[in-house]
């Protein structure tokens, strides 16, 4: 158990001065390192300002409209409406109800080993059962099929609210498909009128090397959810959709999802300064180089394969009983991994965007000296 004194960069520092080099982000969530001046900077100066206000429209709060406009500047032109929240649990939450509302359906659709969080709606909505078993019952009219095969989209159907799927796999192992396969996702659910939610909560905020990892795929979906890395290491997530949609939550009741603390000001300062990061220092420019110099550099025996999306990779080993002591071993040599939820025989690996060349060669130096 480490007990960590201060972090900086893609560094952690324990409290005997021991300093670590973070592959994994916080699973995820610091995609520009840890404390980036630029966003304790926003931090400071929003806190000089004000904190908490009012959350139910009295009051324009700069920090949430302009991270608003920020966020819609990245996007395609009909995702347009961003309704900030706290967590990826809270914001698939306020999507899902969203989907509901708007198409007056009850059937949700889900992937199997998809991960979309721990609270009711979107434990329902997870694909595994070791995770949901003790906490049934949970939601009804949820079904799940196989991400990736496109014969499953049969299931999509004129009584399905929605289909929730993650661009990116992210506990299942980083696991995606092709473009045929989310063309015809997209096909499917326009012909049957269901929204189609992308959860890019781990995969967004450039970690697979564009800014939203659908912009692989040429498709754009109804509902995008965001989080873990929009916050710079702050807490903050959101939602975001059409206009059309979106007003659908303005009546019967007039607030039809409520949040006291989303879009907090000072979260939503961290976040808009760590956007302005990603783009004027063009983060999205080196991912694939990097991701190349890490697959270069992970070759070992011990490694059946490598999986990556950019900056977002999975290092397959044999079992978990051979993965284990390698993670134990990495963090005695200085290199913090990690397993998945639904795959503990692969290493997650998720540096900071900001990781340098030689900063990767190192981590590999270790991962590798770890496995021998």
């Amino acid at each position: 158990m480490l007990e960590i004194a201060s972090a900086e960069g893609i560094y952690l520092t324990d409290t005997s001065g021991k300093r670590y080099i973070d592959l994994i982000s916080g699973i995820g969530v610091s995609n520009i390192g840890h404390r980036h001046p630029k966003v304790t900077e926003a931090i400071k100066n929003q806190v000089d300002k004000h904190l908490h206000l009012m959350v139910y429209g009295e009051y324009v709060q700069s920090p949430q409209v302009l991270l608003a406009e920020a966020l819609c500047s990245t996007l395609p032109d009909r995702l347009n409406s961003v309704y900030l929240l706290n967590s990826g649990s809270e914001a698939i939450e306020g999507a899902l109800k969203l989907a509901k509302r708007f198409t007056g359906r009850r059937e949700v659709i889900s992937c199997i080993n998809a991960y979309h969080g721990s609270s009711h709606g979107a434990l329902s909505v997870t694909g595994n059962e070791d995770l949901k078993r003790n906490f049934r019952p949970l939601l009804p009219g949820i079904r799940h099929i196989n991400f990736g095969e496109i014969q499953d989209l049969r299931h999509v159907s004129d009584e399905t609210s929605a289909i929730i799927v993650e661009t990116v796999q992210g506990e299942a192992g980083v696991r995606s498909s092709d473009t045929e396969y989310f063309k015809a996702l997209r096909k499917k659910c326009d012909e049957s009128g269901t929204l189609l939610i992308l959860d890019e909560v781990q995969c967004g905020f450039g970690r697979t090397g564009k800014f939203w990892a659908f912009e692989h795929f040429g498709i754009v979906p109804d509902i995008l959810v965001s989080a873990k890395g929009m916050g710079g290491g702050m807490p903050i997530s959101c939602f975001i959709t059409n206009r059309e949609v979106s007003k659908t939550l303005m009546s019967d009741p007039v607030l039809g999802h409520i949040t006291t603390f989303g879009g907090h000001p000072v979260s939503s300062a961290a976040s808009l300064a760590t956007l302005q990061v990603i783009l004027d220092d063009n983060l999205l420019e080196g991912v694939q180089k990097k991701e190349k110099l890490f697959l270069d550099q992970l070759k070992h025996p011990k490694i059946r394969e490598v999986r990556s999306c950019g900056l977002m990779m999975a290092v397959q080993f044999e079992s978990y009983d051979v993965l284990k002591p390698i993670i134990d071993r990495g963090i005695d040599l200085g290199v913090i991994t990690d397993w998945f939820l639904f795959d503990n025989s692969s290493m997650r690996i998720a540096p900071p965007l900001t990781i340098d060349e030689n900063e990767i060669k190192q981590s590999c130096e270790l991962i590798l000296e770890a496995i021998g």
